[in-house]
């Protein structure tokens, strides 16, 4: 008995160990990797609420508390505290717990100027991005590294995991549809960490002039492309869960039509529905909530699809997309202003609205995100 006991506690302590070896660690939990490097130095750092050292303490708090002389804190979309709604202007402002300026790389200026910079000697970057080209966060890198580039400033991204890195899709971004919701031509889905994306921007010379940013990225370690895991805290205020991130690359399509995908409800990107579509078991009605003061189609009950347990995607789904327009009675006014740069084309309205099938209009994007997953390839820093 006392030896079958031992058995198991011994295999118990076992399987703790694994769990401590797989378990992932971000760029920012690796202090001893990049302490040197910041020294005694004016420090400026891109973050927001998802900058969490162990999904519990702050990366500035902890830096503070480490005497890391920070100057500045820039925001990107949704602001450094997360609770601005998509698309609404950030001003700068100054933390209230810690007393550091927060300048906004959201509204008027999504590029740190150069009178910003003044001071800063290095500047650090932890965002938690989920591998979406329409996700701003990509351009929020892109305006970073240009300005440190321009200004003789390195970079360090800390780098974080991403929860869509299973797969790569979509069509590729035309040169044409360039807009801050996606400035690289790039798929949907990248299927790149942050710090590979960033030194996919460097590699590709995509900063204005072929400029090169003085580039580090302090790596994840016990990650891959396929690892699961969940996000300890939303990366911005309308995906809440895991659900929500797995189908944002797909159901943000429906984001530029007359369709809502639940925001002013608390199953944002994991619905969609309308009014005018067909009834069925499933309906909402959009309010104003957290991250959506005045959402689409507010106080008027929704007719829809409920995608809550369906299985993630490893692939953008078309067939929403589709099922939605056809099914909507009012074709001439489903599209809003914008679509193609979400889309990333301005064939994609055009090909629903000749009736083309998921597997015709997929045909389409094959040869560019072929070429796309080679370049990718020289940049990745996981299997």
């Amino acid at each position: 008995m006392i030896k079958i006991t031992f058995l198991f506690f011994l295999l118990l302590a076992n399987l703790l160990t694994c769990n401590a070896q797989t378990q992932i660690i971000t760029g920012a939990a690796q202090w001893e990797s990049y302490k040197e490097i910041l020294g005694q130095k004016n420090i400026g750092i891109v973050a927001h609420q998802a900058s969490l050292i162990n999904s519990k303490t702050h990366l500035i708090d902890t830096l503070l508390s480490l005497k890391v002389n920070i100057k500045k804190v820039f925001a990107p979309e949704h602001g450094f505290r997360g609770d601005a709604d998509a698309g609404e202007r950030v001003v700068d402002q100054k933390d209230p717990k810690t007393g550091l300026p927060i300048l906004s790389l959201y509204g008027n200026n999504k590029k740190p100027s150069k009178e910003s910079l003044e001071g800063i000697s290095i500047m650090l970057f932890d965002l938690q991005d989920v591998g979406v080209r329409f996700y701003t966060y990509l351009s929020t890198l892109h305006y970073v590294m240009e300005a440190c580039a321009e200004n003789g400033i390195p970079l360090i991204i800390l780098d974080r995991p991403n929860p869509n890195a299973h797969y790569t899709d979509g069509p590729v971004l035309e040169e044409e549809c360039k807009s801050f919701v996606g400035l690289h031509p790039v798929p949907i889905v990248s299927g790149m960490t942050i710090g590979e994306y960033a030194k996919m921007i460097n590699g590709e010379q995509w900063l204005d002039k072929g400029i090169q940013c003085d580039l580090t990225v302090i790596p994840l370690k016990n990650y891959t492309h396929q690892t699961t895991f969940e996000l300890a805290l939303r990366p911005s205020p309308n995906l809440p869960n895991a659900q929500s991130i797995a189908f944002y690359p797909s159901l943000c399509l429906l984001e530029p039509t007359v369709i809502s995908v639940g925001r002013g409800t608390e199953m944002q990107f994991q619905i969609y529905g309308h009014p005018q579509l067909p009834k069925t078991q499933f309906s909402f009605t959009p309010q104003p909530n957290y991250g959506s003061k005045n959402p689409k189609l507010k106080d008027q009950i929704c007719h829809g699809i409920d995608l809550r347990n369906f299985e993630r995607p490893n692939k953008i789904e078309l067939q929403w997309l589709i099922q939605a327009y056809r099914n909507f009675p009012d074709k001439e006014h489903f599209f809003k202003k914008g679509f193609y740069r979400i889309a990333g084309n301005k064939k994609l309205h055009k090909q629903l609205a000749q009736g083309m099938n998921e597997l015709q209009i997929r045909k389409t994007w094959e040869n560019d995100l072929e070429k796309f997953k080679k370049i990718r390839q020289k940049y990745l820093i996981y299997p």
